[in-house]
């Protein structure tokens, strides 16, 4: 029934300047964009990581119903290959430390941050991540 993370999306009081922060943080650009009808941006998205998932930031003017302003209770973890590199760059670049790195058993570690915006995130370092990469990687085998 689920097959995978498609898009992850954020409510923001400003995307521009959650576009801005995290083009600095992952090196690239958003590719997509949309303003709303005041000519600011409504919705800002970039694709990252090995399979181009998703991950959008949309003007808190558009959340649904029921959603409240702050942090989430749900935390996506992102894999990186170099956890400390990638928690030292995100607090350098302003965010907040929420969990510090911490194993979660043999080949699961990982911290979250609170970004600018209000934003919970996560990364880790997964095993599993990259074991499934590599069975991407390898050839079928008749």
């Amino acid at each position: 029934m689920l097959r995978g993370i498609a898009t992850v999306n954020c409510y923001v009081e400003d995307p521009a300047a959650a576009a801005a922060w995290y083009a600095e943080v992952l090196g690239i650009e958003p590719y997509f964009t949309r303003s709303g009808p005041d000519g600011t941006a409504a919705y800002v998205e970039f694709r990252i990581g090995d399979h181009q998932q998703e991950l959008g930031f949309i003007d808190r003017r558009y959340s649904p119903a029921g959603l409240t302003s702050g942090t989430g209770g749900t935390i996506i973890h992102w894999h990186t290959d170099d956890l400390e590199g990638a928690l030292a760059r995100l607090l350098e670049l302003g965010a907040t430390p929420l969990l510090p790195i911490t194993e979660h058993g043999p080949g699961f570690v990982t911290a979250s941050v609170i970004d600018p915006f209000g934003t919970v995130l996560g990364v880790m370092t997964n095993t599993h991540y990259l074991e499934m990469l590599g069975a991407e990687a390898a050839p079928a085998t008749a």
